[in-house]
């Protein structure tokens, strides 16, 4: 049986009406050109994200020194309140700038305090370390307190050994010592 082949564009100018792309299979991104239009989330799957429930901060300009080799309260704190026990806290500390002696180190840890029940360091947390005469730094971590009542977070600091005073803020080395807590639903 003999076929006919025909070209439905031959002769044919200016522009073709639009068509609709419901029958488009096996589309690629790299096929796509201009401007697409916005499209909605509602209908995404399989997508499983926290959401920032609430933010607490505190800034520290107070002048704090000491010259003890084992870690002492620098009186900052912040404190929240999860809404749930399966939220976590993202721990934000930024240590403005700290003085030092230049043959000193100044080593900053975060504590935590659940319902009163006392300070203690967390755990699996690298201490934020500074070796410079005003150094700065930041330290951030994923806590999961697993409670609702308040949960206090404490920065606690000290010199790495030898004599000397180290300054956990001085006034005349700006910026503030900063903290933020925020609480990550599930």
């Amino acid at each position: 049986m003999a076929q006919i082949k025909l070209n439905a564009t031959y002769g044919m100018t200016g522009t073709l009406p639009a068509v609709s792309g419901a029958n488009l299979t096996s589309l690629t991104s790299g096929n796509l050109t201009g401007a697409l239009p916005a499209i909605s989330g509602a209908s995404l799957t399989g997508i499983s994200a926290g959401k920032v429930l609430q933010v607490v901060t505190a800034i520290s300009e107070t002048d704090i020194s000491s010259s003890s080799a084992t870690y002492v309260d620098s009186g900052v704190s912040c404190a929240i309140t999860p809404a749930a026990t399966s939220s976590k806290v993202l721990v934000m500390w930024n240590q403005g700038r700290a003085f030092l002696a230049s043959t000193q180190e100044m080593f900053c840890a975060a504590y935590v305090d659940i319902g009163g029940a006392g300070y203690n360091i967390i755990k699996d947390i690298v201490e934020l370390r500074m070796n410079v005469p005003t150094g700065g730094g930041t330290l951030n971590l994923l806590h999961s307190p697993n409670t609702t009542s308040a949960v206090t977070y404490k920065m606690y600091y000290k010199r790495s050994g030898g004599t000397g005073t180290v300054y956990f803020h001085n006034s005349n080395v700006p910026p503030p010592n900063t903290f933020v807590l925020m609480e990550i639903g599930a």
